[in-house]
C-alpha cells in the first residue's frame, strides 16, 4: 500500500556528505577528447538545487543516484583534468562503472562540430569540457520531464523532490537526505491525492502512469538511435517532442535533438543569432540548420554563452493545486 508523504529530517546541510562509507566498487577513467568538466557535462542531469538524487560539494565532488537495471546504486565522482575518480555503492553499482565513460561523453564527439557564429565559436573556445552525457537511463529523465511540463521549474522541482523523497528509498552509500527514485511499480501505486500534494495535475500524473506501465519498452529507447527513440516515447499519450527530446538529451546523449515547443529557447536562439527576440519554433530551427547532426550542442552553446534577451515582463507566478 503506498503511503503518504512522511518528511525525514536531515543529518546535514546539503552539500556536506559526511565521512565516505566503506565497502563500495571504484574505477578510474581517463577521458580520450580533451578535458573533463563534471558541472558542465553532468549539470542537466540535476531537477534543481534540491534534486534528492543529485547533489555536489565545496570540493568539487559529485554524487548521483539512479535505478539502473541492477538495482539502486550511488554514484560518488571527482575529476582531475582529463582523469575521473569514481566510486559506487548498492545494487547496481557496478553496472553505474561499467556506464561512467558514456555518461561522461566518451561516445560524444565533440569534434565533429565546428561553430557557424561568432558566439558560438566563443562559447565553444571558453568551455573546452562540454560534454553530452548519456546515461543510458530513460524513465529517470523521462518522469521528471513530464512533471516540467507547461509549468514553472520551481513547480517542477518541487514535485520531483517531493515525491522522490516520499515513495523512493534512501540511496545506498550516500549521504544523509539523498534517494533512489521510485521503481515502476512504486510510480504506479502512488494514489491520486499524494500526487494531488505535489502540485502535479492529472494531465502529467496519468502521463507517467502510462509511461511506467510499460516501463521495459521505454527504457529500450536507450538503445535505439534518436529518431526511433523520439518516436517510441511518443507512443504514449502526454508525451510530445518537447518531452521526449528533453529526455533523450539526456538517457542517449542526442546531439541533434532540438527541444522544440518550449516557451523560451526559440526567443533565446532568435536573439543571440539574429538578433530576434520573437522567434518562433521554425525560426529557431532555420537558424541551428547550419548545424544540422549538432543543434542540441549548439543550443547547449548558447545557452552557456549567457547571451539572452532581456526580460519585459514580471516572472511567471506559479500555482499551486495543493492548496485547492
Amino acid at each position: 500500500m503506498a503511503g503518504r508523504f512522511t518528511p525525514r529530517t536531515p543529518g546535514r546541510a546539503a552539500g556536506l556528505p559526511g565521512p565516505r562509507p566503506a565497502g563500495g566498487r571504484t574505477r578510474v577513467w581517463a577521458a580520450r577528447k580533451g578535458p573533463l568538466d563534471l558541472p558542465l557535462t553532468l549539470g542537466p542531469l540535476r531537477r534543481g538545487p534540491g534534486d534528492p538524487t543529485y547533489r555536489t560539494t565545496p570540493d568539487g565532488t559529485v554524487w548521483r543516484t539512479s535505478r539502473t537495471p541492477a538495482g539502486p546504486a550511488t554514484l560518488r565522482l571527482t575529476a582531475t583534468k582529463d582523469t575521473a575518480h569514481a566510486e559506487a555503492w548498492g545494487d547496481g553499482a557496478e553496472w553505474m562503472l561499467d556506464q561512467l565513460p558514456a555518461m561522461l561523453g566518451e561516445l560524444d564527439d565533440p569534434d565533429a562540430f565546428e561553430p557557424r557564429h561568432r558566439l558560438v565559436a566563443e562559447t565553444h573556445r571558453r568551455r573546452p569540457g562540454l560534454r553530452l552525457a548519456r546515461t543510458g537511463l530513460v524513465l529517470e529523465s523521462l518522469i521528471p520531464s513530464v512533471l516540467e511540463q507547461k509549468v514553472t521549474a520551481t513547480e517542477a522541482y518541487r514535485a520531483w523532490r517531493l515525491l522522490v523523497r516520499g515513495f523512493g528509498e534512501p540511496a545506498p552509500g550516500a549521504p544523509e537526505g539523498m534517494y533512489v527514485m521510485p521503481d515502476a511499480r512504486r510510480w504506479a501505486m502512488i494514489p491520486s491525492w499524494e500526487w494531488h500534494r505535489a502540485g502535479v495535475d492529472s494531465k502529467r500524473s496519468d502521463t507517467v502512469m502510462r509511461a511506467v506501465r510499460v516501463a521495459r519498452r521505454m527504457e529500450e529507447a536507450a538503445a535505439m538511435d534518436q529518431t526511433q527513440a523520439a518516436e517510441r516515447l511518443q507512443l504514449i499519450p502526454g508525451i510530445g517532442p518537447w518531452t521526449a527530446a528533453e529526455t533523450l538529451q539526456r538517457a542517449i546523449g542526442a546531439p541533434d535533438l532540438v527541444t522544440v515547443g518550449d516557451l523560451h529557447l526559440p526567443g533565446i536562439i532568435g536573439h543571440a543569432l539574429a538578433g530576434n527576440r520573437n522567434a518562433d519554433d521554425a525560426e529557431m530551427l532555420a537558424l541551428l540548420e547550419p548545424y544540422a547532426g549538432q543543434r542540441h550542442r549548439a543550443a547547449r552553446l548558447i545557452l552557456l554563452s549567457g547571451r539572452t534577451p532581456p526580460r519585459r515582463a514580471p516572472r511567471f507566478q506559479p500555482n499551486n493545486i495543493a492548496v485547492l
